[in-house]
């Protein structure tokens, strides 16, 4: 049997990380046995509930450590998982540690490697959305700044890199892993009629003819009246087709503090709680449209060709609107209306499938991740 040549760290933090670590984490295992793989869950993402469906669902191996660091201000949270983080490092002593996407733990544990000189390892670097008000914005430019190799999802990302001085040896094209799991999964995801049934939708609502809704940022939801404006539109187009409308914890007590339940208290709007994965992607796959703030739903809705309207004045995953699905409407209720009724009347963008979003992002991850380790750490473990 051969012998461990490497050890790394996989960190995962919040939900979006899940869909992307899993099929990484299928990768080592069926493709690079000389590599020891530990997965650290920091706990940022504290539901217990969701991330076991998570888990479970996306067939993610139970984390060999749990920080358990919870919710908190930014600030906090950063500083918890460094410090939660560190005597991992100083325990396990890794060749390198594996960061993905942006959240909080991203920066965190990849600042923590770095002052203790540990090759950091990111993928899906170099999204940029230029606004820097998000915090994700600022964790994404830190990281890449840090990282010692650097794997995009899209061509663009490349000359954001260039553009900080991030020279080209270190980024490597391959593809976007939030589709490797999409297109593992789609076929297995929970109906959306089932769906529905179990949340007592009425069965009039069809495939292909209800908009799906997901609403979570605090520049949309922590400001009163951008609430109120994009519920009062959520509301008009409920009158048009039936709005299915998993609502964010966050988003559920902000309506409640803002006194806005009467614009959700529509029988032609059905809201859900959050959902697990395999639910969420039986119901965009047959949403008419998909209505969003999230970043992975860009990416989903055009890989699955469903249309979809971001509900931000901005974008770090442009191909969405370049090549995809994706209308960026920030919130201004003219402009969305007038998408909706593009696609109600004309069927809305239908885009195409971006370069190397075929499925296989992960498999070429972890070759390239096995060369460059073997070229790059001098004492691997034994």
């Amino acid at each position: 049997m051969e012998k461990t040549k490497f050890k790394i760290i996989c960190i995962v933090g919040a939900r979006p990380n899940f869909m992307k670590i899993a099929p990484v984490m299928a990768a080592f295992k069926n493709d690079a046995p000389q590599v020891n793989v530990l997965l650290v869950h920091t706990g940022q993402h504290y539901d217990e509930n969701m991330k076991s469906q998570f888990f479970e669902q996306l067939g993610i191996p139970e984390p060999d450590i749990d920080l358990e660091v919870g919710s908190g201000s930014h600030a906090v949270q950063t500083a918890e998982v460094m410090k939660r983080f560190e005597p991992v490092v100083d325990e396990q002593q890794p060749d390198a540690i594996v960061v993905v996407g942006d959240v909080n733990s991203t920066i965190s544990c990849a600042l923590v490697a770095a002052k203790k000189m540990l090759p950091i390892i990111h993928i899906e670097a170099g999204l940029r959305s230029y606004d820097r008000k998000m915090p994700e914005e600022i964790n994404r430019i830190l990281t890449d700044q840090l990282s010692d190799r650097l794997y995009i999802t899209e061509q663009s990302a490349q000359a954001n890199l260039a553009l900080e001085g991030i020279p080209s040896e270190r980024v490597c094209f391959v593809g976007n892993v939030m589709i490797d799991t999409l297109k593992k999964n789609v076929k297995q995801a929970i109906a959306f009629s089932d769906t529905l049934k179990e949340h007592d939708v009425k069965a009039t609502v069809t495939a292909k003819n209800y908009s799906l809704v997901t609403l979570h940022r605090p520049s949309n939801v922590d400001n009163k009246e951008i609430l109120e404006r994009l519920l009062t539109v959520i509301n008009e187009t409920s009158q048009i087709i039936p709005v299915i409308f998993p609502l964010h914890p966050r988003t559920r007590g902000k309506i409640t503090e803002f006194k806005l339940d009467h614009l959700i208290n529509s029988d032609n709007i059905h809201i859900l709680p959050p959902l697990g994965y395999m639910q969420l992607v039986g119901l965009m796959d047959q949403a008419k449209m998909v209505m969003t703030d999230s970043g992975g739903i860009q990416e989903e809705t055009t890989a699955l060709g469903v249309p979809c309207i971001t509900l931000r004045e901005n974008t770090e995953r442009p191909i969405t609107v370049a090549q995809g699905t994706n209308t960026i409407v920030g919130v201004d209720a003219n402009l969305i209306l007038s998408t909706f009724n593009d696609i109600m009347d004309n069927g809305g963008k239908t885009g195409k499938q971006p370069e190397l979003w075929d499925g296989h992002a992960a498999e070429r991850i972890v070759a390239d991740m096995v060369e460059w380790l073997t070229q790059n750490v001098r004492s691997p473990k034994k």
